[in-house]
């Protein structure tokens, strides 16, 4: 299974600002962790918007591309995240 079955290859750029902006996040003292996912899933949305609308015209198809694009990169962002993360705890000996 390849991540271009589902995500488009275009939007994969946003994977890893989205990764980028969840680490900012992270180290913002006043942003709570469970909000983080669900930043990242607005602004993957948006991100995704912003190509849709400015390559296609505006149907009801164009959102649902938007905003099911945007779930599919954050979610791959936040899962890339926990995968490194976890990897380390594995490496440390942690649970």
């Amino acid at each position: 299974m390849e991540f271009t079955q589902y995500i488009k290859p275009e939007m994969l750029v946003l994977v890893p600002v989205l990764w980028l902006i969840g680490n900012a996040l992270k180290r913002t003292p006043k942003v709570p962790d469970w909000l983080i996912p669900y930043v990242l899933g607005i602004m993957g949305v948006a991100g995704c918007s912003v190509w849709v609308y400015a390559t296609r015209n505006t149907t009801a198809l164009s959102l649902f591309t938007a905003f099911t694009q945007g779930i599919l990169v954050a979610g791959t962002s936040v899962w890339g995240n926990q995968l490194v993360k976890q990897m380390g705890k594995r490496d440390e000996g942690g649970n």
